[in-house]
């Protein structure tokens, strides 16, 4: 196995576009999505498509699925962005087939997969769209993260917290350190739930664009810079997607 893992995209173009160049430059053919393709950005449609067109796995997160279910959960940031992107893809009677085809896309993304050992979802094992795991629990909420351990064998991947690390099953979490490469060894018998991060919105105080490579017995996190200004910019230039969204991305938060 060689799988190059991408999460939380939150249609953030210039942010796909430099991890993909990074994923093929390393020669990584085999891409899996774990959800939250949209959202937060102004470039909804290129990165469904871009998706769409390239990642052999692609899964439901809780922003794809506040498209049709709607965000009553989310912030208020959140949920105007939600009703951007819905009005930018639902298509109408007189759509473009195209529009048609990207919306029945999302609609129909699963919430889990698995291949080997390996378990992935967006949010957690017992939840695969909306329950976060978060790099505090172990601390803050141990018995929640202990239920959650029970709740899958082997390893289990997601995102949804935009905090890239891994969590042990003695609770204890390692994030990244603020390294541009992180590589941990992944030994047979030993359970764990990995964080792979954010490519469009990270927010553990680092700008960069993550992403990570799993094979059979490592995982490798990369952190890549790319134009956050210009992805700040048509934030703003919508004139309805929050200030904040824009801001956020210069501070990695």
């Amino acid at each position: 196995m060689k799988v190059a893992l991408i999460s939380d995209l939150h249609s953030n173009r210039e942010a796909l576009e430099a991890v993909f160049e990074h994923i093929r430059a390393q020669g990584i053919e085999r891409i899996f999505c774990l959800g939250d393709i949209v959202g937060y950005g102004a470039e909804p449609e290129f990165c469904v498509d871009l998706v769409r067109g390239h990642a052999e796995v692609s899964l439901m997160g809780n922003h794809d699925d506040a498209l049709f279910h709607g965000g009553a959960d989310f912030n208020p940031h959140a949920r105007g962005a939600i009703d951007f992107t819905r009005a930018r893809l639902c298509p109408r009677w007189y759509s473009s087939s195209e529009r048609k085809g990207r919306w029945k896309w999302l609609q129909n993304l699963e919430f889990t997969y698995r291949e080997g050992r390996f378990l992935f979802v967006h949010g957690s094992p017992r939840d695969p769209v909306r329950e976060y795991v978060l790099s505090t629990d172990g601390m803050l909420n141990p018995d929640k993260l202990r239920a959650v351990f029970e709740s899958f064998e082997g390893i289990a991947l997601g995102g949804h917290t935009h905090y890239p690390g891994i969590f042990w099953e003695d609770l204890q979490f390692a994030g990244l350190g603020g390294s541009a490469e992180h590589t941990v060894a992944l030994p047979e018998g030993k359970q764990a739930f990995i964080n792979i991060g954010s490519v469009g919105q990270p927010r553990d105080n680092d700008n960069r664009a993550c992403y990570a490579v799993l094979e059979d017995h490592q995982v490798t996190w990369h952190r890549v810079p790319y134009d956050y200004r210009a992805t700040m910019d048509k934030i703003l230039a919508t004139g309805v997607l929050s200030e904040m969204l824009a801001r956020r991305l210069q501070m990695g938060k």
